[in-house]
């Protein structure tokens, strides 16, 4: 009983990050931010090849029987229909569960400009980066750490009745669900995330064990731009 968390194929956003969407001063309010973040932000041709790749080694893993959930951004969903086309009503599910941090106001401010916007946030976010909150969003620690557990039970349910599970995610969503999992300090796993960021389209594979679950080796992508 196999639980696989994927990091969605690179996006556009990913490829050329601050030259497209992070710019100082930012173009846009926080609403329109949210919403390119949430509906426009969608993958690049080296994103499409990983989810290809993502489609042939997922039916691999875990039980031919699985249930697929997916963030409700566009880049996890995009992902999720590539590497699956010919799922079944209901799957791919979407659910809240697995969205990206909540950013609010904040949404794709460089951090100079924020720390111009919100001085006072300043010193959280650069020593404790997995409590801040910018107004209007979440923090790391509480909001998507909440839901990553919330999403954990969901999964555990599911495995029990013999599927694996399969979630198209972002990559602080995989930082608090590998807190989780792998029963680490928040801090220690961005520590290593901020070394080496988990991959876009790379598959992180738990088993449930008694009750446990317990981390199997990573799978990344051997994709290349030709």
């Amino acid at each position: 009983m196999v639980l696989l968390i994927v990091r969605h194929a690179e996006s556009v956003e990913n490829a050329d990050k601050y030259n497209g969407f992070y710019q100082d001063p930012r173009p846009y309010d926080g609403f329109a931010a949210q919403l390119i973040s949430r509906q426009v932000v969608g993958l690049t041709p080296r994103g499409f090849l990983q989810a290809q790749w993502l489609g042939a080694v997922l039916p691999t893993l875990g039980r031919a029987r699985r249930n697929v959930y997916t963030s409700t951004y566009r880049r996890a969903i995009d992902t999720a229909l590539i590497a699956f086309p010919d799922l079944c009503a209901p799957w791919p599910r979407r659910t809240s569960l697995l969205d990206e941090q909540h950013y609010g106001d904040a949404t794709y401010m460089t951090k100079d400009e924020l720390y111009v916007a919100y001085p006072e946030l300043a010193a959280e976010r650069r020593l404790r980066k997995h409590q801040w909150v910018a107004p209007g969003g979440e923090s790391l620690a509480d909001g998507v750490t909440h839901r990553a557990a919330e999403f954990i039970d969901l999964a555990r349910s599911d495995l029990a009745g013999a599927s694996s599970v399969v979630a198209f995610t972002h990559q602080t969503a995989v930082v608090a669900a590998r807190s989780l999992l792998e029963r680490r300090p928040l801090p220690e796993i961005l520590a290593e995330e901020k070394q080496a960021k988990t991959p876009n389209a790379a598959i992180l594979r738990y088993e449930l064990r008694n009750y446990r679950f317990v981390k199997l080796p990573t799978i990344t992508p051997m994709v290349d731009d030709g």
